[in-house]
């Protein structure tokens, strides 16, 4: 797979009136609950006063975030690269680079890499993290 738009983004930075923030600098960790998943936390709500946060997600070949329901968020997905398929509220989106979803609050989704992985820029409102 190409990656060179998500290389950009994973080396990529934040830049404020008052600071920036290099992603190489974020650590990846890894989904408290689904394998295959890591998160890159770029903006968390102790930057934002819980208003938003922003994440880059890679999720491996094949692997999968399961059904869930964020219950008080709006989610946001861009497709960096890759592809996969997203379930959002029993329907079937194909994800391929630069698809965007929202996801509502309140609505079941889950989303499923392909072959060759999938790479996500995911934004929360108000901050999931």
């Amino acid at each position: 797979m190409n990656n060179t738009i998500f290389d950009a983004f994973e080396n990529g930075s934040l830049k404020l009136p008052s600071s920036t923030v290099t992603f190489t600098d974020i650590p990846w960790s890894k989904h408290p609950e689904f394998d295959g998943v890591e998160l890159k936390h770029i903006v968390t709500a102790k930057e934002t006063s819980g208003q938003f946060s922003y994440h880059l997600v890679r999720i491996a070949p094949n692997k999968k975030i399961g059904n869930h329901i964020h219950k008080t968020q709006l989610e946001t997905h861009e497709v960096i690269a890759g592809s996969g398929v997203c379930i959002n509220d029993g329907t079937a989106i194909s994800y391929d680079t630069g698809v965007i979803s929202i996801l509502p609050a309140g609505v079941p989704h889950e989303v499923t890499a392909g072959d060759d992985g999938l790479f996500l820029f995911a934004k929360f409102i108000p901050a999931l993290l």
